[in-house]
């Protein structure tokens, strides 16, 4: 490890840095420098920036041009994506997590210096949780729009969640260099469509790829905001000593020291030895180690207000530095800085491993991916035909697919994943109600209208509501019919239609105000359309199917819109008259012969033959809606008789027909499903289910 750690150069990525860091306290020479860093860093004036944007607008770019700029990384073809740290974000070519890195820099014009923290957040809805977190910590924020598409759903996201922080926003507009670029259009999309004033906030236009313009995004980030208050060059410890607190935003598990905690210093400042306090908890701690990304940890002997760095204390469990928590000096009493709010999952599933026996080792790795993300759900679960596994609550299917994929990746496990589900509001007639994730749990609401309500009794049930999201769907004007479409289909239910920009002159204005003749204005070229939908229906299928009938130029955020009634129902299939409870869904009443026919079609397939016919049956609240038949297997037992009367056949007939049902009714529900089959059904990459 040391000699790897010597060879190291500055192009080394930011999850190798952590890695890393476990022992470079052991080298003399990283010592020497992280002495001279430390009094540099604690000299410079700080400024904290994040960098925020719809997907594949540029953000990792710029973040990869601004490092080479003020000298972090060296200048070198092969950085791209260099804060894009986890493999499953250069697979995908997204980012998944936000990372932190400070840096030294130095204005041209006043020939100052300062210290710049960057924190590069992800741009799918999501992952919006880490988006408001990461923002939190900071001053600035750098709202980055691709000057060839213009503003998108997601970009309205991430710029309310920026304003709600009262952060301070520079416009960027970015891709300037390629053809297609419009940036009067995009000009007037910031102004109409976001509110946003230009002659106060002038957006800067920038090529991230060829770093053109890069310059002037550092500039304004040390020009257009005020230094933070009390962290000005010059200042004593002294004077910002008492007080101290600091936002934990970041926290994962280190083998060889602990907790780490990546914070944002709000407040006074904190040294080596200090005695801490969390506002959570009330635990206290001692510093054991202090440091900065630079983009390889830095040892620093003190974090100042503004300033990005990692706390290493005595801290054992990572529930000791829960996100959102406020660190503040023992023996102090300090206002806590405002947590982050509550995730609530959107997405439910159940992860099972493909050998049962390594059951084991798959909740240590789901443990231990769970505690570095916090907004997934983490409970035991059970099924009869896949055995013991977890249900486990996401923000949305991406960040399913994306915890999958990290489980393969980082971990090497070989999991089953069941289809996407969507929690439920379970009401029953003495008032209460139920918040149900679970396909299996979910109550029988046939005729009888009966259910366990956990008590063991049944309860009658008298309504059930499903989730509901309020989305905005942004698309090319000629491609409204097909998205009208689309959202019918998912039952969704219009709110409104805004007309974003026209061809002749920009404006926002609502669509029936738009029919106007002889006003100048031409055809809508952007429009935004409001939508109600249920979080069911999106959770499958319905973001492939926006970007296939728009080609790919239609955009789509939403946020929980609380609960509404519905007619859910709960399919269950059987084989051979058992259920399997792997397979069970919520879906729509309307749609549950359908849905039925779909899969019993597929678990035909995939049931082996038996001696007797094997019944496929695909059930609703006890009622069939949906069968299969696998075919029995055939012997012809007349083949070896040479002649004689047609009783002789008969009986021989008879004889086979009697053994099949004797086979049958022993064989009754002990018709099993081979596993690899199930790894076959339940892959919901796989495609529509």
């Amino acid at each position: 490890m040391g000699r790897r750690l010597l060879g190291l150069t500055l192009t080394l990525t930011l999850a190798e840095a952590r890695r890393c860091s476990l022992r470079w306290s052991s080298s003399s020479s990283s010592s020497s420098s992280s002495s001279s860093s430390s009094t540099a860093f604690d000299r410079l004036e700080p400024r904290s920036f994040s960098i925020c944007a719809h997907i594949d607008h540029g953000k990792s770019t710029l973040a990869d041009r601004i490092l080479e700029l003020t000298g972090t990384i060296p200048r070198d073809a092969a950085n791209k994506q260099v804060l894009d740290t986890l493999k499953v974000e250069r697979d995908r070519g997204i980012t998944v997590k936000s990372q932190a890195v400070s840096m030294r820099y130095t204005d041209t014009a006043s020939r100052k210096q300062y210290l710049l923290n960057l924190i590069d957040t992800p741009g799918h809805v999501d992952f919006a949780w880490e988006v408001s977190r990461s923002l939190a910590a900071c001053q600035v924020a750098l709202f980055v729009i691709d000057a060839t598409q213009g503003v998108q759903a997601q970009s309205i996201s991430v710029f309310r969640i920026a304003t709600s922080l009262n952060l301070h926003i520079i416009p960027i507009l970015n891709k300037i260099d390629m053809p297609a670029a419009d940036v009067d259009r995009c000009k007037a999309q910031l102004r109409n469509l976001l509110g946003i004033d230009l002659d106060k906030h002038p957006p800067i236009c920038i090529s991230a790829k060829t770093g053109l313009g890069v310059d002037q995004v550092l500039h304004a980030i040390v020009t257009r905001t005020q230094p933070v208050s009390g962290a000005q060059h010059g200042e004593t410890a002294e004077r910002d000593g008492p007080g101290f607190r600091a936002l934990v935003f970041d926290s994962w598990f280190d083998h060889f020291r602990g907790v780490v905690a990546l914070v944002s210093v709000k407040d006074g400042a904190v040294r080596k030895g200090d005695k801490i306090a969390s506002s959570f908890t009330g635990k206290k701690y001692e510093v054991i180690d202090l440091s900065i990304n630079n983009p390889l940890p830095t040892k620093v002997p003190i974090l100042r207000k503004g300033q990005v760095g990692m706390i290493v204390a005595n801290m054992k469990n990572i529930e000791d530095a829960e996100i959102g928590d406020t660190f503040h000096l023992a023996g102090e009493s300090v206002q806590p800085l405002e947590a982050f709010e509550a995730t609530t999952p959107m997405v439910f599933a159940g992860i099972f491993p493909i050998d049962s026996t390594e059951w084991p080792k798959l909740e240590d790795s789901l443990r231990r991916l769970t505690l570095n993300d916090r907004s997934i759900t983490l409970s035991r679960d059970s099924s009869l035909a896949l055995g013991q596994g977890a249900r486990l609550g996401f923000l949305g299917t991406l960040h399913l697919s994306v915890f999958r994929q990290r489980l393969e990746d980082e971990f090497g496990q070989r999991i089953i994943v069941t289809a996407p589900s969507v929690p439920y509001r379970v009401q029953y007639a003495d008032g209460s109600d139920q918040i149900i994730s679970n396909p299996v749990e979910f109550p029988d609401v046939s005729s009888n209208n009966a259910a366990g309500g956990g008590t063991g009794k049944k309860k009658k049930v008298v309504g059930v509501e499903e989730p509901i999201v309020r989305g905005v769907l942004a698309c090319p004007h000629e491609y409204v019919g097909a998205m009208m479409e689309l959202c019918a289909e998912h039952r969704g239910t219009q709110l409104s239609t805004t007309v974003a920009e026209f061809t002749s002159s920009t404006s926002t204005s609502s669509l029936s105000s738009s029919s106007r003749t002889g006003s100048g204005i031409d055809a809508p070229v952007m429009l935004e359309m409001t939508y109600t939908l249920p979080l069911g229906e999106i959770a499958t299928t319905f973001f492939d199917s926006l970007k296939s009938r728009s080609k790919g130029y239609a955009t789509f955020s939403y946020s929980p819109s609380g609960y509404a009634r519905a007619d859910i129902v709960k399919l269950s299939l059987l084989v051979a008259g058992a259920p399997v409870d792997a397979l069970d869904i919520c879906l729509e009443r309307s749609k549950a012969v359908r849905e039925g026919r779909a899969w019993v079609k597929k678990l035909r397939d995939v049931v082996p033959r038996q001696q007797f016919e094997v019944a496929v049956q695909a059930t609703v609240g006890g009622k069939i809606v949906a069968r299969e038949t696998v075919a029995a297997y055939r012997k012809d037992v007349t083949a070896g008789l040479y002649g004689g009367h047609y009783d002789r056949k008969l009986k021989h007939l008879k004889k086979q027909k009697a053994g099949k049902a004797r086979l049958k009714e022993v064989g009754l529900g002990r018709v099993s499903v081979p596993h690899e089959k199930f790894v076959q059904l339940l892959d919901t990459r796989s495609g529509e289910r």
